[in-house]
């Protein structure tokens, strides 16, 4: 049994993002190839050493504060210390300014990963103070994944390290996605119109949809929005301003739900228009149900999940004129959102299912040993 300690900021319940799902997928996918995950995070709760989620262990401690989004912890190094003594590997996720200090105040002996999730695009003050410690953290660790060739091509970082960057998309399963109660489909069908489009996703400044609402104004086509965060207001207001009928905000919903409302859109519409949004896990769940997407073009795995006049429509970001076109587009040609759909969902069999990604990471983990 191969022994992984996955170190992360946030975790499970605390947090459902799409870190958070990979190292999920992770961990859950291993066990039947034999290793044996166990997680390590902070919480702004109380500390819990005895957690479970799913079939793995969950260690969470508490974060004594936070700068930038950044939670710190002095209480965890001795945690770290005695869970990467038990580990065979050490499963890093990036970007994290304190799991770098944990990583060299610990001393670490063992095989390193670093799942390279995004660049840090918004603080880039502060990024001039932690650049030292990054590439000291980059430099001494083994493996660095990438989760497309995209953001390969297009990461500053990950340029300086090619000689130890592979890629591993990132992947979902099926089996976690099944259609729910009949009766949660026809409840959703009664209160939405008949066909929409559809965004999963926190609201936060990167996501692009102050963008997508502007490129709605002149037909105002039905959008539903789940999720929640630090913008809803912002758009809300947007949408009155507007004087927009058609905009529908969900707010967060369980899986169900999600599910439902996947099987049930139209297309997919995806309009994160900076780096931040580094892959788009929502962009993968419409692929998997066959949905046709519209995403912009930022340089990330967006556009590797999403191909230009395949699955969907690529545009450039910030553009709602452009935006607005392809929503056009979509809408009106049935039989091409249909075509897309179906090459989305052959894409996602070829390229991003779950198992894909474990045994990827599992070979990996073996080939450090």
């Amino acid at each position: 049994m191969i022994k992984v300690l996955h170190f992360y900021k946030t975790y499970y319940p605390d947090s459902f993002g799409g870190i958070e799902q990979v190292i999920f997928q992770i961990a859950e996918g291993a066990l039947e190839h034999k290793v044996d995950s166990v997680v390590l995070s902070l919480t702004h709760g109380a500390t819990n050493l005895d957690a479970n989620v799913a079939s793995h262990k969950s260690y969470k401690i508490h974060a004594n504060f936070s700068i930038a989004s950044s939670p710190f912890s002095l209480q965890v190094l001795n945690h770290f210390k005695q869970l990467a003594e038990e580990a065979d590997i050490i499963h890093y996720h990036f970007p994290w300014p304190f799991m770098d200090m944990v990583h060299f105040l610990c001393k670490v002996k063992k095989p390193t990963v670093v799942s390279y999730h995004s660049d840090i695009v918004r603080q880039k003050k502060l990024l001039k103070l932690y650049s030292p410690l990054m590439h000291k953290f980059m430099s001494s660790v083994d493996k660095i994944i990438a989760t497309s060739p995209n953001y390969v091509a297009t990461s500053p970082i990950l340029k300086k390290y090619l000689n130890k960057v592979n890629v591993i998309p990132i992947g979902i399963n099926q089996d976690g996605y099944s259609l729910p109660n009949p009766l949660v489909i026809d409840s959703w069908r009664a209160k939405l119109p008949e066909r929409f489009f559809l965004f999963i996703g926190t609201l936060r400044y990167y996501k692009g949809l102050h963008i997508l609402l502007e490129a709605n104004a002149k037909h105002d086509y039905p959008i539903v929005i789940v999720g929640s965060g630090t913008i809803q207001k912002q758009l809300e207001a947007q949408v009155k301003q507007m004087g927009l009928k058609n905009i529908f905000f969900l707010g967060a919903l369980d899986d169900a739900d999600k599910v439902a409302l996947l099987h049930l859109c139209y297309a997919i519409v995806f309009p994160s228009h900076l780096r931040s949004e580094a892959f788009g896990i929502s962009l993968l769940e419409g692929a998997m149900f066959g949905k046709p997407l519209i995403s912009s073009e930022i340089g990330t795995g967006t556009s590797w999940v999403n191909i230009h006049n395949q699955t969907g429509l690529v545009v450039p970001p910030s553009d709602p004129y452009e935006l607005s076109m392809a929503i056009d587009k979509i809408w009106n040609n049935t039989e091409m959102a249909m075509s897309f759909g179906q090459r989305a969902y052959q894409r996602y069999r070829e390229h991003f299912t779950g198992e894909k990604m474990v045994s990827s990471y599992v070979d990996l983990y073996k080939s450090l040993l």
